[in-house]
């Protein structure tokens, strides 16, 4: 046989794609080529399938006196990273006559050690979901992404060691078998990544002393998905209170934790074999406009797809850069990021909580008993106007969160269950939300885009009247008067009220947007 075709993928989120290897061997001076819009570690892999097929016993392409054609197709999709090792190292052996199987049903993906061993790659998850998807029954992956790859149950996945090892496997030769990967029970999974998170968290609501106020908005935050902001003084907790936001959130659903495991197989950051609690990135204040967005050659997700369905803390937001702040604008608002370059569009999910923090004024000092602050006025100016306005109205919920007594910090703190019962309020306001928009949903007598904001909400007259007159005197814009609303039915839903009544739309209202620099 000179000719064989072996079937492999490349990860690019949000979709994987099938790649085939096809591998032409002829008569004539040797030369070993790799076409089909190959990057530079793809190209390098005809080094590193020399040796390992050298080093698993085989005669290296190098040994032969051979043309060597590898075809990767599509051609019009760029093919990155060295997971094409082990489909073009089986592709020539199939071709050469050194081994013999029918490669239909069989994906192969993996990088090659110069020994033969596989390296673990990115995308495990990906190959899969693709792989089910394709019809296909069949995955070899490096055993390191086995487990990642295994809570796909409709594809037996099969970790491979060694190359030789897959080579016996698949020529059905006795002396050697690769087990199938036991599938992985995604409960199961939840429930002891979710014991093992809880117990690990650093800071959570019983450890925070008085902060009444900040404690109850990130209740509301998480229940209603609302961004919120917390400002004040340094050392007053706004860092402890916006890390903390994430041990009241609930688990993630078995569609939520494929999304996000994917999206961070990809980015190569996937720390356990899957993602089971909303994702928590704090970057830098220095952080690039790329690396906050996505972006670059291949269009990488940045930090806002990685915390897709969990939190983006912004500590010291006044301090980043203000592009990439800009840049928040159609992610607070579409939850999706959508990033073209020359030759690539992608559309990357982006769907979180932003949690900002920051102080007063650049000195800290500004509204602090005891304190004077020492920034002039055209540095308060600027320091005002790092926070553009379009954010700020994205932003649902403002805390000030001012100094704590000495005497209430000294004083021995009661055992207390704070945070679970916080994170049972936040899941049954979310089941209620949920149900909700169900209802709405599949009530074709009375759609949803047919009804007033009134009716949507289930707004008393006085609420209404309340509002109305607040969004007047504040010159609230049409988000915002939303916004306040929105705010006010979860808050509404936090106290199993049908109906938002006055005091929901006046609690709503403490939490708007203030000039923070005066």
């Amino acid at each position: 046989m000179k000719f064989s075709k072996i079937v492999s993928a490349q990860y690019n989120f949000p979709h994987a794609y099938v790649i085939s290897i096809e591998t032409d061997i002829s008569k004539g001076l040797h030369s070993f080529s790799i076409v089909g819009l190959a990057d530079k570690a793809v190209e390098e892999s005809r080094d590193r399938v020399s040796a390992a097929i050298k080093n698993s016993g085989f005669k290296a392409p190098k040994q032969t006196n051979t043309k060597i054609l590898v075809s990767l197709a599509p051609a019009d999709i760029r093919k990155e990273g060295p997971a094409f090792d082990m489909p073009i190292a089986m592709g020539y052996l199939l071709a050469s006559g050194e081994i013999d199987f029918n490669p239909k049903g069989k994906m192969f993906v993996g990088e090659l050690a110069l020994d033969g061993t596989l390296r673990p790659i990115k995308g495990a998850l990906s190959f899969a979901r693709l792989a089910k998807d394709s019809g296909i029954r069949e995955l070899y992956l490096p055993l390191e992404n086995v487990r990642e790859a295994s809570i796909i149950k409709e594809v037996n996945v099969y970790g491979v060691r060694k190359l030789i090892d897959v080579i016996q496997h698949v020529s059905n030769q006795s002396f050697t078998k690769i087990n199938i990967s036991p599938k992985i029970e995604i409960s199961d999974e939840i429930e002891r990544n979710y014991i093992e998170t809880q117990d690990s968290f650093s800071t959570n609501l019983d450890d925070i002393v008085g902060l009444s106020v900040a404690k109850r908005g990130l209740v509301i935050a998480a229940a209603g998905y609302h961004n919120i902001a917390f400002f004040g003084p340094p050392g007053t907790g706004k860092t402890m209170l916006a890390r903390t936001l994430v041990s009241i959130l609930p688990p993630l659903s078995f569609d939520e934790i494929l999304e996000v495991t994917e999206i961070h197989s990809i980015a190569g950051c996937l720390e356990k074999d899957f993602v089971t609690k909303p994702p928590l990135r704090n970057p830098h204040h220095n952080i690039s406009y790329t690396s906050l967005i996505g972006g670059g050659n291949s269009i990488k997700p940045g930090e806002i797809t990685l915390a897709h369905r969990g939190i983006l803390l912004l500590d010291e937001f006044s301090e980043f850069d203000k592009k990439a702040v800009n840049a928040l604008r159609q992610p607070l608002e579409d939850k999706v990021i959508s990033i073209s370059r020359l030759k690539q569009s992608v559309t990357y999910p982006s769907d979180f909580i932003l949690v900002a923090a920051f102080n007063p004024c650049p000195c800290g000092n500004r509204g602090v008993k005891g304190k004077i602050c020492t920034c002039p006025p055209a540095l308060m100016r600027n320091y005002s106007r790092k926070i553009p306005e379009p954010i700020m109205d994205r932003i649902s919920m403002w805390i000030e969160v001012s100094q704590i007594d000495h005497e209430t910090l000294l004083q021995k703190q009661k055992v207390t269950k704070e945070t679970i019962e916080a994170q049972k309020t936040v899941i049954r306001v979310r089941n209620l939300q949920k149900k909700r928009k169900e209802e709405s949903e599949n009530n074709e007598s009375s759609p949803a885009k047919t009804k007033s904001v009134k009716e949507l909400l289930c707004l008393s007259d006085k609420a209404e009247k309340i509002l109305v007159e607040a969004a007047k005197t504040h010159n609230l814009s049409g988000r915002g008067h939303h916004n306040v609303a929105k705010l006010a039915r979860t808050i509404a839903d936090i106290d199993c009220s049908e109906t938002i009544e006055a005091p929901h739309i006046l609690e709503a209202l403490q939490y708007r947007q203030r000039n923070i620099a005066t």
